[in-house]
């Protein structure tokens, strides 16, 4: 069995890309992140775990529901919305030049609006086999916006679908 690698990964190894529901998807790959990627809530099977008690002391652990992780990121504001630019806000929301996209769950008309949120962190250039790649399907997002040096654009999302690493 093969180590893992001995070059350590950070963010200035990964590009972001947010793609939607269409057969050929429409990306955006995701312009002055701050590398601040994050993924909450993994489990092996994504189920919750709940804790059954007699008597005060544990009997015995069983999953039950399915568990949605969570993730964020963050970006420097370099253009909010536009009806004719690609911005990451109107592919989120789903608006201005991307009103047209279609959601990952289901069809055109599906609600709510959810994305793949993909994160592709080089190796290959650091004598990796491959680059390494962390996919989220059927994201439901929320686009937060914060005024200052400079202006952030924040979002937040749960993950409704498959997660892969590779």
């Amino acid at each position: 069995m093969a180590n893992e690698s001995a070059f350590v990964k950070n963010f200035t190894d990964a590009t972001l890309t947010v793609k939607d529901g269409t057969g050929s998807p429409v990306a955006l790959v995701v312009q002055n992140c701050q590398g601040d990627f994050g993924l909450s809530g993994l489990s092996a099977d994504q189920k919750e775990i709940v804790a059954y008690q007699t008597r005060g002391a544990l009997s015995t652990l069983r999953t039950t529901n399915q568990s949605f992780p969570t993730g964020s990121f963050s970006i420097m504001m370099s253009e909010l919305s536009d009806g004719t630019l690609t911005t990451l806000v109107d592919f989120l929301l789903k608006q201005g030049s991307y009103s047209s996209n279609v959601s990952t769950i289901g069809t055109a008309t599906s609600s709510p609006y959810a994305v793949l949120i993909e994160l592709q962190i080089e190796g290959t250039d650091a004598g990796d086999a491959a680059d390494h790649v962390i996919s989220c399907d059927d994201c439901v997002c929320t686009v937060d916006f914060a005024e200052g040096d400079p202006n952030t654009i924040s979002v937040s999302f749960t993950v409704y679908g498959s997660i892969s690493m590779t």
